[in-house]
Parts: structure tokens; C-alpha cells; sequence
């Protein structure tokens, strides 16, 4: 049996990171991505503005060590990335003694897909010029 998913989507907001007490570093980040809405006969429609209407679901990524340290430097909200991993899922008991469940994406490998940004002389983000 194998757990595989592909994804490919935009950054919901800069990636976030963090090192455990063992020295492991984590880096999570949300990850949008879109597919077209669908009317009550199955049909897709337009918008208000003529574009197609989409449905976007955010995917909860986790990237550790090298590829977590890469994806902190060089990812930015709005980045579109792919990402190769698996789903793994979580049980946990809340403060109030609910259960609940979570799942997220374990990364293997993230690729960009649009430049990252770079920072310049004075430390501000910018698109690099072609």
C-alpha cells in the first residue's frame, strides 16, 4: 500500500518555523489550491466578474530539517509550489476534553514553481528582475 499525494497550489501566508527540544527543525505552511465550482446539474459556471467559479481547499504542509530550512528562506506568501508528500493524520484531546482529529501533508519535496523573492541591499523583499 502506498501514501502518496501530489499538490500544487499557492502559499497561504510565509512559512513558519521552529526547532523541538531534540533539535529537529519544522517548518509548516498552508498550501491553497483550486478546482472549478460546480453548479447543482454538475456544471461549472462563471462568476460575477466572467472568470470561472472555483472552490479552494487549504492543505496544512510540514517540511522538516534541509527541506523546512530551504522552503523559511526562500518561500513567500503567494508562492506557487508543488508539493510531493503524504497525508498523515492526527488525533489529539483539546483543553476541554473534545477529541479531535487533524491532517496534514509530511513533505518530501517541495518544488517552485514562480520565482521565490529575494531580498535586496536594504533587507526588502522584491521580485527579481529578468
Amino acid at each position: 500500500m502506498t501514501n502518496i499525494v501530489i499538490l500544487v497550489g499557492n502559499l497561504g501566508a510565509d512559512p513558519q518555523s521552529r526547532t523541538t527540544n531534540g533539535g529537529t527543525d519544522v517548518t509548516t505552511f498552508s498550501l491553497g489550491t483550486s478546482r472549478p465550482k460546480r453548479d447543482s446539474e454538475g456544471k461549472t459556471y462563471k462568476d460575477a466578474s466572467g472568470f470561472t467559479a472555483k472552490d479552494t481547499e487549504w492543505h496544512r504542509v510540514t517540511c522538516f530539517n534541509g527541506l523546512g530550512r530551504v522552503m523559511a528562506q526562500h518561500a513567500s506568501k503567494g508562492m506557487l509550489v508543488s508539493v510531493q508528500g503524504r497525508i498523515h493524520n492526527s488525533k489529539w484531546t483539546d483543553s476541554e476534553g473534545i477529541e479531535r482529529y487533524g491532517y496534514e501533508i509530511i513533505a518530501d519535496d517541495v518544488q517552485f514553481l514562480n520565482r521565490p523573492r529575494q531580498a535586496d541591499a536594504s533587507g526588502e523583499q522584491g521580485e527579481l528582475d529578468d
